[in-house]
């Protein structure tokens, strides 16, 4: 039996950090991975619908000038931008996987099993350790319904060689909006199927019905209150997509969207007595499980704060600090900021206007339609709009932005949230003009809190 001091189950962005950061301390380390080194994000989910997204999103902006200085259209080569994302992200886990065997991390290839709290097996190693850390992720949920076998998950999507006509996404959430709209965008026809009756649930309503709006606007039809209740073949050799209401979606491929569960199945995780539920794995704040040497990292836990990659990444170096000693605090997570990459951006950090629903008394709202006001720093989108939210003691808690610079303008509002920026302390900065950053904040300021 092979013994090390940690072994990381898992090798995506919830377990790498820390495993590198462990075995250039002195630590022996282990990582074991049954698909590409690297997870998820890298290889079949973020890194690569960015790619593809980036092509969209210039045409986007440029059709925002139709009118107004730029002629002629521009399109999408499916089969070249699929080439240009291959190109770029399929040699990225091999790169990773040199480095890591570079600082002498040790590499098994295989499913992991936990044979007892001790020890796993992968296939016919047996390895044991003094710490474990479960980061296996979430994989894609299949809706259970007749003809599931016609259905595509996100990783097929992204390694699509071919655009076909007609595209169907069940499911009215990121992946399925993200998509929806970049196919659009590349031509395809593009409907959405989702059972409740709306989207984006968790987002700023408004600047979701504004997206919706302009989905629909694009061409994209969009079915709410609809069940699923079966997919089946059609007489043109087709698919169509059936509804418990009578809809029938005929298309030429499908999206399920429906959500994604934890990666767990194979792990037996009752061998080991690590409690778990349909959410994840159960920790505490410490990321530790009922066993007290098994920890979990990333999207494999049961947590209500976003499962995002730099979520993962921030556990994963919170855990390198605890197991060498350097902390022994709980976990405690800034405001974290989240963005849907559609077409615009919608994005969020820190507290929401749902959360304060009940008690919006205690705080100040503001909204703030930089787009309309500030034509000479955006790329013509007046519906480009933020929304933020102050304290009693007029510091800012919370931001929602609706725009092409959402991403960047959503990062700079987490700054202020999480070092509790005051007036005086922005103005002895001085950043760079003309920018919708700087354009915001000039709007923002009035209401912050001046000193502290």
């Amino acid at each position: 039996m092979k013994k090390f001091d940690v072994v990381f189950i898992g090798s995506g962005h919830a377990n790498w950090h820390a495993a590198v950061e462990l075995q250039r301390a002195g630590k022996k380390v282990a990582i074991v991975e049954k698909d590409l080194i690297a997870g998820t994000c890298t290889n079949y989910g973020c890194n690569a619908k960015i790619l593809l997204d980036g092509a969209a999103d210039l045409i986007h902006q440029a059709n925002a000038y139709e009118g107004f200085g730029i002629k002629g259209n521009l399109q999408i080569d499916w089969k070249e931008l699929m080439a240009y994302k291959k190109a770029t992200i399929n040699p990225i886990h091999l790169l990773l996987e040199q480095q890591f065997k570079a600082v002498g991390i040790e590499i098994f290839n295989g499913t992991a099993r936990f044979l007892d709290a001790h020890s796993i097996s992968v296939g016919e190693n047996r390895i044991s350790a003094t710490d474990f850390i479960i980061g296996t992720g979430q994989k894609p949920n299949r809706l259970p319904v007749e003809g599931n076998e016609f259905l595509h998950d996100s990783r097929d999507f992204l390694d699509l060689s071919e655009l076909p006509k007609h595209m169907t996404f069940i499911g009215a959430g990121i992946v399925s909006l993200e998509f929806a709209m970049l196919v659009k965008t590349a031509g395809a026809e593009v409907t959405v199927i989702e059972f409740a009756a709306g989207a984006l649930r968790g987002f700023n309503q408004k600047y979701v019905d504004s997206l919706l709006q302009q989905m629909e606007k694009m061409g994209i039809k969009i079915h709410f209150n609809e069940a699923v209740q079966k997919i089946q073949q059609n007489e043109t050799n087709g698919l169509s997509v059936v509804t418990a209401s009578g809809l029938e979606v005929k298309t030429n491929y499908i999206v399920d969207a429906t959500g994604r569960i934890p990666n767990i199945d194979e792990l037996d995780l009752k061998a080991a007595g690590v409690e778990f539920n349909r959410g994840g794995i159960i920790v505490d704040n410490h990321l530790q499980t009922n066993i007290s040497h098994i920890y979990a990292s990333g999207d494999v836990i049961d947590k209500k704060i976003p499962r995002l990659t730099p979520t993962a990444t921030f556990e994963s170096n919170y855990l390198a600090k605890l197991l060498l000693g350097e902390t022994s605090e709980a976990i405690e997570y800034p405001a974290i900021a989240s963005v849907v990459f559609t077409l615009p951006r919608i994005a969020q950090v820190g507290i929401s206007e749902l959360e304060i629903k009940e008690k919006e008394d205690q705080y100040l709202i503001k909204t703030i339609p930089y787009g309309s006001r500030l034509r000479f720093q955006t790329k013509n989108e007046p519906e480009a709009e933020a929304t933020l939210i102050f304290d009693q003691d007029s510091y800012l808690v919370g931001a929602s932005v609706y725009g092409d610079e959402a991403p960047e303008l959503i990062n700079f509002l987490a700054i202020i949230i999480g070092q509790k920026l005051t007036q005086s302390e922005l103005n002895k900065q001085i950043f760079a003009f003309p920018s919708q950053t700087i354009g915001l904040l000039s709007m923002l300021t009035p209401y912050l809190r001046k000193f502290k």
